[in-house]
C-alpha cells in the first residue's frame, strides 16, 4: 500500500505551469527517485506536494489523510517532511540544537528520538556540539536529513541531497537513505545522477518537459534508452 500518494498535480511559478497532471506514489520501506533533464519540473513537483509551492490542481495524501490544503506547519505532524537542496540547516546552531528544532513539531520529550538518530548518523554523533556552519557540505546534508527524521515521518522527500558532493560522500548519503527506507519510511528522492538513482532505488520516475514520461521498477528503467529519453532520439544516436 502506498504511504505517499500525489495525484494529478499541476503547478508552476506564474500563469504557465511547469508541471502538468503528474501522479506519483511511494510505498513504505521503499526508495523512489525522480530523474530527468534540467527544467523537467522535478524540484517543482517536490515543492508542490509539500505545500512550499501552491498547486493549481491535484491532491496529496499520507496514509489516506488528505493534506492538500493543510497549513504547512501541520504537514510534518501528519507524517510528510521535506529536505530542500539549499539552506537546509541552521548554521549558527549546533548539530544537537538543529535536531532539537526538528523535534519542535512533536509533543513531549524528544531526547530519546535524538539518541536513536545519532545511532544512525554516527558522523553527526561525533560532532553533536559542533556548529552546523563548520560541517562539510555532505555533513550538512546528512544533518538536514537527520533533523527531518525527528518527527518520525511516514514519508520523506529529499531534493537533490547529493548535489555538489564528492563521490565518497555521495555514497555515504545514499547509504543513509537506504537505512531510512529499511526502517519503514517511504522515501522520494529528486536526483540528477540517473545511474545512482537506478542503483539505489526501488522505483524510478522519469520527468520530461513537466510530465511523468515513464515510471517503473529500477531494473526495468535501466533497460530503456535513457539517452534517447533525456536528449532526444536523434541527438542520442549522433553521440
Amino acid at each position: 500500500m502506498p504511504v505517499l500518494i500525489a495525484e494529478h498535480v499541476t503547478a508552476g511559478y506564474g500563469r504557465t505551469p511547469i508541471i502538468n497532471d503528474i501522479s506519483v506514489s511511494v510505498n513504505a520501506g521503499e526508495v523512489s527517485t525522480i530523474v530527468g533533464p534540467n527544467g523537467a519540473g522535478k524540484s517543482t513537483f517536490a515543492k508542490a506536494i509539500v505545500g512550499v509551492l501552491k498547486m493549481s490542481t491535484g491532491t496529496v495524501k499520507i496514509n489516506d489523510i488528505d493534506i492538500t490544503k493543510m497549513p504547512g506547519h501541520l504537514i510534518p505532524r501528519n507524517g510528510l517532511v521535506y529536505v530542500p537542496q539549499n539552506n537546509n540547516v541552521f548554521v549558527n546552531l549546533s548539530v544537537r540544537e538543529n535536531l532539537e528544532v526538528g523535534g519542535f513539531a512533536v509533543k513531549g520529550d524528544t531526547s530519546g528520538r535524538m539518541e536513536e538518530i545519532f545511532t544512525i548518523f554516527k558522523d553527526l554523533d561525533k560532532a553533536r556540539e559542533k556548529k552546523a556552519g563548520f560541517l562539510s557540505g555532505g555533513q550538512q546534508n546528512l544533518l538536514a536529513i537527520a533533523r527531518s527524521l525527528m518527527v518520525n515521518p511516514k514519508a520523506i522527500i529529499l531534493d537533490e541531497p547529493t548535489a555538489g558532493l564528492s563521490p565518497a560522500y555521495t555514497d555515504v548519503v545514499w547509504n543513509q537513505v537506504e537505512i531510512i527506507a529499511k526502517g519503514g519510511t517511504a522515501v522520494l528522492v529528486v536526483e540528477q545522477n540517473v545511474e545512482r538513482a537506478i542503483k539505489h532505488s526501488d522505483f524510478v520516475h522519469i520527468f520530461v518537459a513537466g510530465a511523468n514520461h515513464v515510471s517503473g521498477p529500477s531494473e526495468e528503467i535501466s533497460k530503456l534508452d535513457l539517452a534517447g529519453i533525456f536528449l532526444g532520439r536523434a541527438e542520442a544516436e549522433r553521440s
